[in-house]
């Protein structure tokens, strides 16, 4: 499946920012502030100024107004309405391995409003097991869990021939975003929001680019 193909008229790698647009807008009206500019947001979540504008004018039921922003409220509701949940703070995790565990032990994700709230394995000896102050359920509870707290957004952190049986299990119990770290391409129905996480190629990536710089390094030492 493509990713930048449409779901409900909207393209997907617009779907993909609507979380963070949604986790920053509920930060700010915690803060009690009444409107927030596309602006505002691109500055802090690091994102064009234009591109935030024109996904948020894609979903928003009332437009923005000029140097006032968008009103918090209706666009909140504009977000869960196309997100299709309400609860988008409260993630699960599945895979118990060394990079799940790092995961559950890392607190930076308060910083976006996202909390990790459990995780799941398959393996018999982890499940009971408390990290970080979450726990780690048998997978066969999987469904009844997200069922019973409303969860939307899971991560998943199993090896590459188990990813797809996950990523169908999570889907059947309701879960409408996934951050994937297995290994592989995932096949998805249309309205699941996907972003993989590709850790080999992301350094494969990083040292080509060291080893370029330092190519470049060498050669204006020796033309010095």
């Amino acid at each position: 499946m493509n990713e930048n193909n449409s779901t409900n008229g909207i393209m997907k790698t617009t779907m993909n920012r609507l979380p963070l647009y949604y986790n920053f807008i509920i930060e700010k009206q915690r803060e009690n502030l009444q409107n927030v500019s596309s602006a505002m947001i691109a500055k802090s979540l690091k994102l064009n100024n234009i591109q935030v504008r024109k996904d948020l004018a894609s979903i928003s039921s009332i437009p923005g107004k000029p140097r006032v922003g968008f009103d918090v409220e209706t666009i909140l509701n504009d977000l869960e309405r196309v997100l299709g949940c309400k609860n988008l703070d409260e993630v699960i995790l599945v895979g118990v391995g060394r990079l799940g565990r790092t995961l559950l032990n890392y607190n930076g994700f308060h910083k976006y409003n996202l909390d990790i709230v459990a995780s799941f394995d398959v393996d018999k000896d982890k499940v009971g097991a408390v990290i970080n102050g979450k726990p780690v359920f048998g997978i066969e509870t999987l469904k009844s869990f997200v069922e019973e707290h409303d969860i939307k957004i899971g991560i998943i952190t199993v090896s590459g021939n188990a990813a797809q049986k996950v990523c169908d299990m999570l889907v059947d119990a309701g879960i409408k975003a996934i951050w994937n770290f297995a290994p592989v391409h995932l096949e998805l129905p249309d309205g699941i929001i996907i972003k993989h996480e590709n850790l080999a190629a992301s350094l494969a990536l990083l040292t080509q680019r060291y080893e370029k710089s330092q190519s470049h390094v060498r050669r204006v030492d020796t033309q010095q």
